[in-house]
């Protein structure tokens, strides 16, 4: 009996020896895997989570990038050895080789002679609304036509002031125009391509010809910076450095295929700086660009 019972308490000891090891086990292992709101406050960090909470790439999944192209002849494609598009057919073989973009899918509303005043009213069109309530961006060129009308009404007496008194004209209805495709669609990118100097063959003699585009093109920089996510391209210095190279040989006007590659290689290269954005799928422009850096 009392070996029995010896045994029995040797038994119970070693039970106890056993659940003691198994308390230590279980308290060891809730201390190596946070759960507790304890633990985690000690960590200085959040508790982990399963979940995913990084955002997806826009870039993840190729996607139709939908443009709308306004404005005048420029953008129609006259000089063009195609007879259509000009740099816009260069420009969607760019555009498609980005990593976000499945196809490009460029819709021209541009009219051959258009002054903004003319592209301004164009713009009441439900087609054209349609497209821009649609597109990621809406590119166009404008103003040339402004430029020109000066020249042909005070061809004979040619003056600063008559172009002083047009810009004054242009500033207002180019403003107008990026206040109602804003009216439209609140998101697409707008890029503005500006004006080069194609009058040298004609007019040589008015020496502030490039002083009178410059300042249009500031005018146009300053109304598009009132306005988020617009873009302005600068293509007036390549123009003035290749001179007629660049323009068709028979009005020496109108660019000429290498001119339009040229600016379609312009218009990629400012949008390129600006990834696509995880939402519209705008090109981000220059603020919210620092904003995403900040993050």
């Amino acid at each position: 009996m009392i070996k029995r019972w010896d045994h029995l308490k040797e038994g119970g000891t070693l039970r106890g020896k056993i659940a003691a090891v198994a308390l230590l086990i279980l308290f060891l292992a809730a201390s190596c895997f946070p759960g507790d709101s304890t633990v985690s406050h000690l960590s200085g960090r959040e508790t982990p989570s399963l979940g995913f909470k990084k955002e997806v790439p826009a870039d993840f999944i190729p996607r139709v990038y939908k443009v709308v192209a306004i404005g005048d002849s420029l953008t129609k494609g006259v000089g063009s050895s195609t007879k259509k598009d000009g740099y816009i057919s260069f420009l969607r073989d760019l555009l498609e080789k980005e990593k976000g973009i499945k196809e490009a899918v460029i819709s021209n509303f541009a009219v051959s002679g258009n002054r903004t005043f003319q592209l301004l009213s164009q713009l009441k069109e439900e087609e054209i609304q349609q497209a821009i309530r649609d597109a990621d961006m809406v590119l166009m060129t404008i103003g040339g036509n402004d430029l020109m009308h000066v020249v042909r009404e005070n061809f004979s007496g040619l003056m600063l002031e008559h172009f002083a008194r047009e810009k004054e004209e242009y500033e207002k209805n180019f403003s107008a125009l990026i206040r109602a495709i804003r009216k439209i669609n609140d998101k697409a990118a707008i890029c503005m391509i500006g004006l080069y100097n194609p009058y040298h063959e004609y007019f040589s003699h008015i020496e502030e010809i490039d002083i009178i585009i410059s300042e249009w093109n500031e005018a146009s920089k300053r109304i598009l910076e009132q306005h988020p996510n617009t873009f302005f391209v600068d293509i007036s210095q390549t123009f003035e450095k290749h001179g007629d190279e660049l323009l068709h040989e028979k009005d020496y006007f109108h660019p000429n295929d290498k001119g339009y590659k040229i600016i379609a290689e312009h218009v990629y290269s400012v949008l390129k700086e600006r990834p696509l954005d995880g939402g519209r799928g705008h090109f981000a422009s220059d603020g919210e660009e620092q904003a995403e850096n900040e993050k």
